[in-house]
């Protein structure tokens, strides 16, 4: 029997985020035999990237322990659809709220309307991120910079601010960091600071919020199959065999531990990071 890692099939996206529907193979959001047991029954989360990749396993796992849905996203309106049929299997609501993240007024809108919707908001997922990759530091124009920052940090803020207005004291918030936050990455010198950054306000806001009895934490994936993924690279064969696992991992890996953060499992924790990343990784 062959222990040669899997390799992905050639395939590119011209444009970021990336749609979920036109990647072979599609990730998987959700393992066969997950058991929800209603350790989110009653609560609202508002997850933003929610359309694909990790936001719509969120969607999906918080949907089955029993929680209600809105969905920010761009413009992937097939799979914004289809995440939203997803929640609805599961016997919950899904809120579509179509825009862009770097619009503040557009942040505070989709916060008003998730209130509107279901009069209470308990979890907020900031997720949604763009990556460009450039070999050359030299390569990375100011426009792109300013660009990666708009979409990774500043909607973190924007949504955090608009949502505590709705908070009770269990309401938590969840950021999704990244593994290129505590190794750096050479050729993700602008995505891998926004993730640091993130990693910071993460810590700041639950020192600022626990008064409140807000927690806040975050969650840092390593090589996850997503449609930022292909979106981003040219060659995506051996995408992830660098983790100490030899492998990517898929959504379904790293949705529980939002499940875990968002619920009262996670009630003695705040200001931490989960690291889902395969192990450490051995390479670049």
């Amino acid at each position: 029997m062959s222990t040669k890692p899997k390799e992905f099939p050639p395939q590119n996206q011209s444009k970021q985020p990336g749609k979920e529907h036109q990647m072979q193979p599609e990730p998987e959001y959700i393992r066969k035999g997950y058991k929800g047991s209603e350790k989110l029954l009653g609560r609202v989360a508002l997850i933003t990237g929610g359309d694909s990749g990790i936001g719509r396993s969120v969607a999906i796992h918080f949907a089955r322990e029993g929680a209600d849905l809105a969905i920010v996203y761009l413009d992937e309106d097939k799979d914004a659809e289809k995440t939203k049929t997803l929640v609805e299997k599961e016997g919950k609501k899904c809120l579509l709220l179509r825009g862009d993240v770097r619009n503040e007024s557009f942040c505070l809108e989709a916060v008003k309307k998730t209130n509107t919707e279901y009069g209470k908001i308990h979890i907020l997922i900031n997720n949604a991120a763009v990556q460009f990759p450039k070999d050359d530091v030299e390569e990375i124009s100011a426009e792109q910079f300013k660009i990666t920052f708009q979409n990774n940090i500043f909607p973190f803020y924007y949504f955090s601010k608009a949502a505590l207005p709705y908070f009770d004291q269990e309401s938590t918030i969840i950021n999704t960091t990244s593994v290129t936050a505590f190794r750096g990455s050479s050729h993700l010198i602008d995505y891998s600071s926004t993730k640091g950054a993130i990693l910071s306000f993460t810590k700041s806001m639950a020192k600022n919020l626990m008064e409140k009895g807000i927690r806040v934490n975050a969650v840092a994936p390593g090589p996850i199959w997503t449609p930022l993924i292909p979106s981003s690279f040219e060659d995506v064969s051996k995408f992830g065999q660098n983790s100490l696992m030899g492998r990517a991992g898929q959504p379904s890996e790293v949705a529980p531990s939002y499940v875990f953060l968002a619920s009262k499992d996670a009630a003695y924790i705040t200001g931490q990071v989960i690291h889902v990343n395969g192990g450490q990784y051995i390479g670049n």
